[in-house]
């Protein structure tokens, strides 16, 4: 019977390697054209050629991401959207961490009315709040050169708070930390407090030591949403400086005749910083999005 079992099971597995196989193509080749693309000289690139040379450049061409950065002022670009996103992911990580620890290890009264409407917030789309959001940082009281009420300033409009601040607390970041938060015994709280640790400490001392999956899930996701964003920051800077990495994309796309090539190179420089931060915490980024759903 156990034999038989054994010989299902890897009959139903061939299928599923076949499907993942096709899958793990269909994301390949895109990401191969746009290497092979960003490598290619421009009269290259309109020519037709066979399978094989339209995937393997003739001649490679490095010198390709060198007029990139010569073309505008990326290394400005990089660092807003860097210091962006690293203050993000870790601000994020801190408030969304103390809210799920609260909600899954306190108890309060209207603990849950609260957990409720912060769960609300997984229903609407974030479309709909950034006219509300950008009204709120603009006429923000004492901000960029507002009054007491808000007015006469421009608030928080090309500023890097203005750039963080929708993605600093999020609800699906509190579920994800009380999800795992749930996980752990309530003996582990009773043998903090005999050890005169209040809830603060036992949290710092305890309970953040052992998170660190969630920690490094929600850090990943935080900075991948904010590294990749382009509504949002189009819509709270006008300033040149003040530009993030994907709005100096799609600029540098439009300032002139389209050089694929170019637009290729400084695409894949844009995705280096994020595929280096996914392998270098992929073990951990698994196993906190693996084991958030086990209880609660």
């Amino acid at each position: 019977m156990g034999g038989w079992l054994l010989m299902s099971s890897r009959k139903l597995s061939y299928p599923i390697v076949a499907f993942m196989a096709v899958m793990s193509v269909l994301m390949i080749v895109p990401l191969l054209i746009l290497i092979s693309t960003a490598l290619k000289s421009l009269g290259e690139i309109s020519t037709r050629a066979g399978l094989l040379r339209f995937f393997i450049p003739k001649q490679v061409i490095f010198g390709n991401f060198r007029e990139v950065f010569l073309q505008a002022n990326w290394p400005r670009y990089f660092l807003n959207s860097a210091l962006v996103t690293i203050l993000t992911a870790l601000i994020s990580a801190s408030i969304n961490s103390v809210a799920g620890y609260s909600f899954a290890r306190l108890h309060f009264k209207g603990r849950d009315i609260l957990l409720i409407f912060s769960m609300i917030g997984l229903m609407i789309p974030p479309q709909a709040t950034i006219i509300p959001v950008f009204f709120i940082l603009k006429n923000f009281p004492l901000a960029g050169g507002n009054d007491i009420f808000g007015h006469g300033g421009t608030g928080f409009i090309n500023t890097y708070f203005g750039l963080m601040a929708p993605y600093l607390a999020g609800s699906f970041g509190v579920l994800l930390f009380r999800q795992y938060f749930l996980n752990f015994p309530q003996s582990l709280d009773d043998a903090a407090k005999i050890d005169g640790l209040n809830r603060f400490k036992t949290f710092i001392r305890i309970y953040t030591p052992l998170s660190k999956p969630v920690f490094v899930s929600l850090i990943l996701l935080k900075a991948t949403q904010t590294w990749n964003d382009y509504t949002w920051p189009l819509i709270i800077t006008n300033s040149v400086n003040m530009r993030t990495v994907q709005i100096a994309l799609v600029i540098f796309k439009n300032d002139s005749e389209i050089k694929w090539n170019y637009l290729m190179a400084a695409t894949l420089v844009i995705m280096i910083p994020l595929v280096v931060l996914f392998l270098f915490v992929q073990r951990s980024f698994v196993e906190g999005i693996t084991t958030t759903g086990m209880k609660g």
